[in-house]
């Protein structure tokens, strides 16, 4: 994806607040040979542009000042509740060094497979992206993960899918974590054939049986 930036030349809390009552966004691009610069961007232009999952898993086209660099996005801070955004971080890329980056999980296949079709298992996405380590240029935008083999309560791992080429799992810690699992539907337990109609049978009076009669109490008479 290409965007266009702007140089910016003022800094501080005031001028950051009349670029953004003017329209624009106020960011810094770092990282590289070169220095950090202050840029800004089209507000609107932006914020659209946050909207498309590529804009923040790829490798961008800057374009700045005549120039176009690479970059990628490293931090958003939005407005606490109004659509704003207030500032905007990107780091320049260098083609021979490689670099971590999230990368988002697209499923599919799951409706055809046999944990959901055939035993109708719910289908866990437990993880919705993955951390890796590769080239700029063999950064994938997104990692298809086919679930048509899933089979019933399988758990899938992430040694278990396949990665791009040159492009690594960062574990952090994490040798082989699951990404997705097959959980059996809860169903709720019946009462066994027999023990409702018992139970109601106990509780209701004989179809013959009579009511008790009632007997009053009398007191004999006395012998005047």
């Amino acid at each position: 994806m290409k965007f266009v930036a702007y140089e910016r030349a003022k800094q501080g809390t005031g001028a950051s607040r009349r670029l953004r009552i003017s329209g624009k966004t106020p960011g810094i691009v770092y990282g590289g040979e070169g220095q950090p610069q202050l840029i800004e961007l089209d507000h609107n232009a932006l914020w659209h542009a946050l909207k498309k999952e590529a804009f923040h898993s790829s490798v961008l086209e800057m374009e700045l000042g005549g120039a176009v660099n690479k970059v990628l996005l490293r931090d958003v801070q939005y407005h606490p509740f109004r659509p704003l955004v207030q500032h905007i971080d990107f780091q320049r890329v260098d083609a021979k060094t490689r670099l971590h980056m999230r990368v988002p999980l697209h499923y599919k296949g799951e409706e055809e497979s046999e944990a959901v079709k055939l035993n109708h298992n719910l289908v866990n996405h437990v993880m919705t992206e993955l951390e890796v380590s590769c080239l700029p240029s063999d950064l994938p935008e997104f990692i298809e993960v086919d679930l048509s083999g899933l089979t019933a309560k399988a758990t899938l791992h992430v040694n278990d899918i396949k990665l791009p080429k040159g492009v690594k799992y960062v574990s952090h810690g994490k040798v082989n974590p699951v990404i997705v699992s097959a959980v059996p539907p809860l169903v709720a337990e019946e009462p066994a054939a027999g023990t409702e109609g018992a139970a109601a049978a106990e509780g209701a009076p004989a179809a013959d049986a009579k009511p008790a009669a009632k007997t009053a109490a009398k007191t004999p008479a006395k012998k005047k």
